[in-house]
């Protein structure tokens, strides 16, 4: 399949990436702290991870630094020289990057320290008791489709929908993490480096934990055994590649461990669980500045790891392209290394009937792009073995900014791809032509059904003709699938054909709905970049109800707070509540720190 038609959302969002060492400044186009990664590649790799510069500290290193520590070394200290010429936000931005945590978070994100905490004798947790949604979606299958048992909420009380609460997350900038709600709890994750556990009802607080960085990815309640007195769990991932367990009932640590330790490597999606174990999907951050010269490039590699939930020991771990090796060497001296790049960026979907994990891939960092690149993978459950792979694009390399000719270097892959990837999360469902179907769909706006058993394709279907397409998250019900769109406004597609039934125009010009939807019966709901929460009737595609959380909001914790931006993280439904996080500011300057809460007036 051949397009020129098409730049993805990254390929334009990442140019803000400093394309020279003296173009850091660019950085300020976009809000949040990951964009830092970029500066700190061109301008510190050349002596932090250089064998040559025995004296410089190794990125892990300064990884395990608190941010304050390492901003007052590149305004103040030692690696003063070396921030000149970048202004003071760049530094915060570096600081907080490396170090994956927010300056100043430490102390003012502690549950302890703020006047909502809930009482204690409210502690005890039971999360079977009341409807829950738990996880990226609410099942293996990634369908993101709530039932009316589960939900509560009909499209009769929509109308209704009310702020009940709003939860600020102290001095935060992106609020990207998803909610979870199981008995009667909301856990979520943040950017100022904390995991929370608040009351559904009251929004009080009973505990905070500060991971090793920030979270990104929504929590997964599970059983736990092995730990006296703890019955269930919180697992999640972070922005440095650790995964974690946590009592769900006090926010004590159970285990911690480190499912890779390339330094560009993270866990931005949520980890599948199922039958006592994690699934763990990694991804990376290392094409954001590799073109650069001083850096050698790539060795990232893409995977998923295995984890036995009640220890954190892995089991397998299948990488999603074959090992790094030296390649030549650049005209700067620099090792190149091929292959590299597949990051994992979507949570993969458990088909237990088949005993298959499935799930899509990025693309490649070097040149030339394996066959398991913009691909859709499965793997068998008990030993991480590929069963199939189906490569949607072929010759995907990319690196930031490669794409320009005046910024080639020697770095860049020969023949540099359009980052198309498969970020989204893919989906099991029935109602394909009466079998059963996994929903793909990307970047540039195609939708696709493979057969679970084989990974061909079943049908392949272009959504847009405007240049985007989908990047977070779709649903499905009975019949039908649906997806926002990154170039605005949400659509119907039939399961059998993948024919567009409607298309609801949502927002005006400009505006990003690529977040993921959300079902009950009867209504979709979806956010966008400009704040602005919907519900769509799933029949007609007209709207029932919307909301701007683009504002100030008066917090049960006394925290100033704001929303903004709703991308990365869907809204969720359970036991008659709404909630959703507003504020993401990884791409956009629409930041926000705070989490809501609706219920239909009384």
């Amino acid at each position: 399949m051949s397009r020129t038609r098409f730049q993805s959302l990254s390929t334009l969002i990442l140019f803000i990436i400093p394309l020279t060492v003296h173009a850091a400044e660019a950085v300020n186009l976009a809000g949040g702290s990951e964009f830092g990664f970029g500066i700190f590649q061109t301008r510190c790799m050349t002596c932090h991870g250089n064998r040559a510069v025995p004296a410089a500290p190794a990125p892990d290193v300064l990884r395990s630094m608190p941010p304050e520590r390492i901003y007052e070394a590149i305004t103040t200290g030692a690696m003063q020289v070396h921030g000149e010429g970048l202004t003071d936000d760049q530094k915060r931005r570096v600081a907080e990057s490396i170090a994956s945590r927010l300056l100043g978070s430490r102390d003012s994100g502690l549950a302890s320290n703020m006047p909502n905490q809930c009482p204690r004798q409210d502690s005890a947790f039971d999360p079977g008791s009341t409807p829950s949604w738990n996880g990226w979606s609410n099942g293996p299958a990634n369908t993101r489709y709530q039932s009316p048992e589960q939900a509560g909420l009909s499209t009769d009380d929509i109308p209704s929908l009310t702020l009940a609460w709003a939860f600020g997350f102290p001095g935060g900038a992106s609020a990207f993490g998803q909610p979870s709600v199981v008995g009667d709890r909301v856990f979520v994750g943040t950017d100022t480096g904390f995991v929370y556990s608040l009351d559904a009802d009251t929004g009080c607080v009973y505990w905070s934990y500060a991971p090793q960085a920030n979270v990104r990815n929504a929590m997964t309640i599970a059983p736990i055994s092995g730990f006296p007195g703890t019955e269930y769990a919180v697992f999640f991932g972070d922005l440095r590649g650790y995964m974690y367990a946590l009592d769900a009932s006090t926010g004590r640590e159970l285990w911690q461990v480190r499912v890779d330790d390339h330094l560009s490597a993270r866990v931005t999606a949520t980890p599948a669980y199922y039958d006592g174990v994690l699934y763990v999907p990694v991804s990376s951050w290392e094409e954001f500045a590799a073109r650069v010269e001083n850096y050698p490039c790539c060795t990232f590699r893409g995977s998923v790891t295995a984890l036995d939930s009640n220890t954190g020991e892995q089991r397998w771990k299948t990488y999603t392209v074959g090992e790094s090796k030296p390649v030549r060497k650049n005209p700067a001296g620099t090792q190149l290394w091929a292959p590299a790049g597949n990051a994992v960026w979507n949570t993969p979907v458990v088909d237990i009937q088949r005993g298959l994990l499935i799930f899509g891939t990025g693309d490649s960092f070097t040149y030339p792009a394996s066959d398991t690149t913009d691909a859709v993978m499965a793997l068998e459950l008990e030993t991480g073995a590929v069963r199939w792979v189906n490569q949607i694009y072929a010759n995907d390399s990319f690196l930031v900014g490669c794409n320009v000719p005046a910024n080639r270097t020697a770095n860049c892959p020969e023949l540099q791809g359009p980052d198309w990837d498969i970020p989204v999360s893919l989906i099991l469902a029935d109602g394909f032509n009466d079998q059963q179907g996994l929903v793909v769909a990307n970047k540039p706006g195609d939708l696709l059904a493979l057969d679970p058993d084989t990974g061909a394709t079943l049908w392949h279907v272009d959504q847009t003709s405007d240049n985007t397409g989908m990047i977070w998250g779709g649903a499905t019900d009975s019949d039908s699938i649906y997806f926002g769109l990154t170039s605005g406004g949400l659509i119907k597609a039939d399961k059998n054909t993948g024919r567009q039934h409607w298309k609801a125009e949502l927002s005006g010009p400009g505006i990003d709905n690529g977040s993921p939807v959300t079902l009950i019966d009867g209504a979709a709901f979806i956010g966008g970049s400009n704040g602005v929460l919907h519900a769509i009737d799933t029949d007609t595609g007209k709207s029932l109800w919307q909301y701007d959380t683009a504002r100030d909001f008066e917090t049960v914790n006394q925290v100033d707070a704001h929303g903004g931006a709703i991308a990365s993280a869907g809204p969720v439904i359970a036991n008659g509540r709404l909630l959703v996080t507003s504020g993401y500011s990884v791409i956009s300057n629409n930041t926000g720190n705070v989490l809501l809460m609706f219920k239909p007036a009384e």
